[in-house]
């Protein structure tokens, strides 16, 4: 994802996320830290005939990483964009040298605590009130490697699917 991908990113945004859509200014901050050698961040998008319909972003500290988000157009969704998304997120990850990935879930986005389960992520906790304005409540999901060490990416086994994450 570049700057000039915010735009369409930010209009797919609202559109599947209306209650609880990012701003301008939050794709812009996150963007910030994602180029350089002391880059924490990895955002992409995918596009469909210059058209993006899909992007997803990832955030790295220390050995941990944070899914920050995961979003698919709903004309596209059932495709494996997804699933192709959030696998090069657990890449990211990996070449982050992250030994776990977490990530928030909306608790009523069964669809998306599916498809995550489907990659190896599993329940932790919950999260009160975390989605804003709505007040709904995040399931916290966390993937890791199998031997404790090593990447994240490499315990993933991915069917096809998608998520509005």
């Amino acid at each position: 994802m570049r700057w000039w991908d915010i735009d369409p990113v930010l209009e797919l945004e609202k559109g599947l996320f209306p209650e609880d859509a990012w701003s301008r200014g939050m794709f812009w901050s996150e963007l910030a830290h994602s180029r350089g050698p002391e880059a924490t961040r990895r955002y992409l998008v995918a596009e469909d005939d210059g058209r993006i319909v899909g992007y997803a972003g990832l955030v790295a500290s220390g050995d941990q990483a944070d899914v920050q988000t995961i979003a698919v157009a709903h004309d596209v969704q059932g495709t494996g964009l997804g699933a192709r998304l959030l696998t090069e997120l657990l890449k990211a990850a990996s070449a982050f040298e992250c030994a776990e990935v977490m990530l928030e879930c909306r608790v009523d986005n069964v669809r998306a605590q599916k498809f995550y389960e489907r990659f190896g992520f599993e329940p932790i906790g919950f999260r009160r009130g975390y989605y804003q304005p709505g007040n709904v409540d995040a399931l916290v999901m966390r993937l890791t490697t199998e031997s404790g060490g090593g990447s994240a990416a490499g315990s993933s086994s991915a069917q096809e699917t998608e998520t509005n994450d």
